[in-house]
């Protein structure tokens, strides 16, 4: 490391999925205070920064990625109180505490939305993206959406609203409504939240597809690949416009005069090297770093539920790119596993004879890049995809949502899309932690909110 290098460049991060980490209550799912009753457990690791998925209150439509409260706790995590003697003793043992931020969409429950959508003339109705339907079209018919982009969890990027007769926007779920970023009003409501939680005593943030923030006002038809049921919108919302104004005015409202003590990730989706560049160039002050998804697409076919063999050649040429592409201004976040992507040991490695090896070659090759490394719960133990026999083990939004939409309207066969699932479902890295042997893994003494992996009693902590 160069002298005066920022401090993050020699961290390693640690992500903890709250809902799956360990559960103090019984209640099946995991809280506040089981994450403080294994702080010296990451300590032992060697862990810099803890990554928290978010805990804030939230209908749990998309497992808190659809928030209704910025600036409270879901009552199914604990408490402020308990965040704030978690935070405590994070900083107590030397590490920091990241937060997701979730800003490019809110819950259809949040209040921002729930004034939005009650009438046209409400002051709020600009804070979310309203449209009315295709010129000429019924409102609600089918086809009379603004456009025909698809959202990432399948069906139409448009939902009609009955009150007002308009459609709103959500790029993921119909519950995940898409925030006006071009509303200043909406900008400011989110800086005022951000430093709400900065002036509490967090570390920073992880953005969740933040790269999304900034659309074409046009709205575009966007191009339908063979087979498909709708158009590619990114295009139109991928990188927009107006992103680098955006979190440049982000930085400036929210990180000046603190920004040495802190990490700010954003995660961008389709972001290429040569774009990644200004995003991390300290110079222009916008993030620290991003997520990038080239390496963990290599494997994808027509989606990410048509798994494909990996040509190892093209994951060192993809790493080799951005090792050199961002060696000069910018800066790489490494990552194999996380909340949304499949086990790397299984994907990427060999998760029965050749495990153990596996998982250390696997980390060996991410720990000695020039990045900052990412780990992911259960990732230090080799833990592996879940075999989840049927469709209705599985609890995720994305994965339940492609199924009926494979199966039930375009008619594929249900075997071959249920294997995608079980290789490419977010609910293979999101099983709970092993900690030990025992019925549970002890994680809960409770029933837990999804399967525990059967192997956890060869593969766990203790």
């Amino acid at each position: 490391m160069s002298s005066g290098a920022p401090w993050w460049q020699s961290a390693v991060v640690y992500q903890i999925y709250p809902r799956s980490f360990a559960d103090s209550n019984g209640d099946g799912i995991g809280d506040l205070a089981g994450i403080a009753s294994r702080l010296d457990y990451l300590v032992g690791l060697g862990v810099d920064v803890i990554w928290l998925s978010p805990v804030y209150p939230s209908p749990q439509d998309d497992n808190g990625y659809d928030i209704s409260d910025y600036q409270d706790i879901d009552p199914v995590f604990g408490t402020l109180d308990e965040f704030d003697a978690l935070l405590s003793g994070v900083h107590e043992r030397g590490m920091r505490l990241v937060m997701d931020l979730v800003v490019n969409h809110t819950s259809d429950e949040h209040p921002w939305f729930v004034e939005s959508r009650s009438s046209k003339d409400n002051p709020k109705r600009d804070w979310y993206w309203w449209r009315p339907p295709r010129q000429g079209m019924e409102p609600g018919a089918p086809g009379a959406e603004p456009t025909n982009w698809g959202a990432a969890f399948s069906g139409p990027a448009w939902e009609y609203d009955r009150t007002t007769g308009e459609y709103y926007l959500h790029l993921f779920s119909r519950k995940q409504t898409d925030l006006n970023w071009e509303n200043p009003e909406v900008r400011e409501a989110v800086y005022a939240m951000m430093r709400w939680w900065l002036d509490r005593g967090v570390d920073g943030f992880r953005m969740d597809v933040i790269n999304m923030i900034s659309k074409d006002t046009g709205l575009h038809d966007g191009h339908v690949i063979a087979g498909g049921l709708y158009g590619d919108g990114t295009p139109d919302y991928i990188c927009g416009p107006r992103i680098h104004e955006f979190l440049q005015e982000m930085h400036r409202d929210v990180f000046t005069g603190r920004s040495d003590r802190l990490l700010t990730v954003g995660e961008m989706p389709g972001v290429t090297v040569e774009e990644a560049l200004p995003f991390t160039d300290p110079a222009r002050a916008e993030v620290d770093m991003v997520f990038q998804f080239e390496h963990v697409n290599l494997d994808h076919g027509v989606n990410r539920f048509d798994p494909q063999p990996l040509d190892l050649l093209d994951l060192k040429a993809s790493f080799g790119r951005w090792q050199a592409g961002l060696a000069d201004n910018g800066w790489n976040s490494l990552y194999w596993n996380n909340h949304d992507q499949p086990r790397v040991v299984s994907r990427f490695g060999d998760d029965d004879r050749f495990r153990v090896e596996s998982a250390k070659m696997l980390a060996t090759v991410l720990h000695l890049h020039r990045g900052t490394p990412y780990v992911y719960q259960g990732e230090e133990l080799g833990m592996t995809n879940t075999p989840f026999a049927r469709v209705e083990d599985f609890r995720d939004i994305e994965s339940l949502n492609y199924f009926a939409e494979a199966v039930g309207i375009l008619g594929q066969d249900p075997e071959v899309v249920l294997a995608g699932l079980r290789a490419q479902s977010r609910d293979t890295a999101r099983t709970p932690m092993q900690w030990d042997a025992s019925p549970k893994a002890g994680f809960t003494t409770g029933t837990p909110w999804i399967a525990v992996n059967p192997n956890h009693d060869r593969v766990n902590a203790e």
